[in-house]
Formats: structure tokens, C-alpha cells, sequence
């Protein structure tokens, strides 16, 4: 199914509206927090782009790109990345980063950033390890309280700020299929755990505090100037591993 796929920029009304329907399909969001076709449209005028995965004409997943800055220099912020269901877990996701990446280049721009879940094993691996992206930021209840979460329970929205350099050693290695050697020994590590959903489903209250000690280590080890740099995946104790910030 996945050898058919085309990625391509999304230029016309009609393909930005598809991805309002996308996102229906791939994210638990209630309506007003979709993004309209309004904000993809301003985004492509405003210097942003769209990228979408077609199979025969239909779309499969897309990737927003946001004008926006880090740290004072141009970059882009990668709004969402959405994948419809029956077109996961084929690499398509990576693809979609990889060709935004392509896009960024191509448009002089070098730095990358979006937000994930800190408490989320799969999406720290993938961000980390298999594009090469950084965290030095923290950012607690971001997009406010998530009452979608833990049958009404409400859990705050904490977030990691990735941060994707496109020309570091790591991911230009990455983007060629080829393997990087990490750096030595962390300075420090912060484990999570392996089945987040798993341990909201089955006690929200024990999440809650999960997730303070995870946002706490964190915002300690950001005071100390530190970096998370990899992220080691694993059945007993997954981790973020830190660096000093040289």
C-alpha cells in the first residue's frame, strides 16, 4: 500500500480542507480545537506550507509547517502531524519529517521545533533517536487542562519542545539511512514509563503524580543547563538521556 505514495505540497483549497478531515480521523480533539481550513490557508501565505502523502489521489497523512523562530533565528514550527489509521506504522510519519526537512532546506531555513508528550515512550524514540531532534525545554500544561484524558479526569497538558537542527552530524547521518554512534555515558537520565494509556486507564490519580515527577526532574535538569540528547528504549526503563549543554 505505502510503494504508491506520493508527497507533495498541498496547494489548493480543496487538499488544505482535506486536511481538517485528516485530522478527524487521526486525533481525539473535540471541533473547536481542529484546525480550520483558515489557518492552513494563512499558514501557506504567511510562509508556511503543507505537506500531504497521496495514495492514487487520496490523502494519507500531511505534515504543517508554521514560519516561526528559535532563539532569534528564522525556523519552522511543525504544528501536527497526522497519519490516517489504516496508513500507520508504515513509515509514513518519518517519511512526512523527512521531506519537511527537504522543504526547510530548500526554503534556507535550519531549525525545526514542535511539541510531543514527555510521558509517551513511542514518540520520545522516534523524535529522538530516529530524527535526531533535542529538548531543552519544558513547558507545563501547555495547551491547558485536558479533560479528553482519564474518562473526565483531567490531565495537564505538559509538553516537550523538540528542536531539530537539520544540518547537526546526527540527523544529516539519519536522513542518509545511516546509523549514529550517540555520545558517552548521560549525565543524567529520567525514566517514564512503557504503556502511558495503560496506567491513565487503570488509575488516573496514580498518572497524576507520574506525571509531576516527571515534569519536576525535568525542570530541574533544564535549571542545570542540561540537554536531552537520546532516549533509550526498553521494556523495564525507558529514559531520557541528558547531556551537559557544551
Amino acid at each position: 500500500m505505502a510503494d504508491n505514495i506520493e508527497i507533495r505540497e498541498c496547494t489548493t483549497l480543496d487538499e488544505l480542507a482535506e486536511c481538517v478531515t485528516v485530522q478527524r480521523d487521526v486525533f481525539a480533539l473535540p471541533e473547536q480545537e481542529l484546525s480550520p481550513v483558515r489557518h492552513f490557508v494563512v499558514t501557506k501565505n504567511a510562509g508556511g506550507f503543507t505537506l500531504a502523502a497521496f495514495e492514487n489521489g487520496r490523502m494519507a497523512g500531511f505534515v504543517l509547517s508554521i514560519p516561526a523562530f528559535l532563539r532569534g533565528e528564522r525556523a519552522l514550527y511543525s504544528h501536527m502531524t497526522g497519519v490516517r489509521p489504516e496508513y500507520q506504522s508504515l513509515g509514513l510519519g518519518a517519511r512526512l519529517k523527512w521531506a519537511q526537512r527537504e522543504q526547510a532546506l530548500a526554503r534556507g531555513v535550519k531549525h525545526i521545533k514542535w511539541t510531543f508528550e514527555p510521558v509517551k515512550a513511542r514518540n520520545a524514540y522516534f523524535n529522538l533517536e530516529k530524527l535526531g531532534a533535542t529538548v531543552r525545554e519544558y513547558q507545563a500544561n501547555f495547551y491547558g487542562t485536558d479533560y479528553g484524558t482519564a474518562n473526565g479526569f483531567g490531565l495537564a497538558s505538559d509538553r516537550l519542545i523538540a528542536e531539530w537542527d537539520l544540518e547537526s552530524d546526527k540527523v544529516v547521518m539519519l536522513s542518509n539511512g545511516a546509523d549514529f554512534d550517540g555520545p558517552p555515558k548521560p549525565t543524567a537520565e529520567i525514566t517514564i514509563m512503557n504503556d502511558w494509556s495503560a496506567l491513565v486507564s487503570k488509575s488516573p490519580g496514580e498518572a497524576h503524580a507520574e506525571q509531576l515527577r516527571v515534569r519536576g526532574e525535568f525542570q530541574t535538569a533544564f535549571e542545570q543547563d542540561l540537554i536531552v540528547r537520546g532516549f533509550r528504549r526498553s521494556d523495564d526503563d525507558p529514559a531520557y538521556l541528558l547531556y551537559q549543554n557544551v
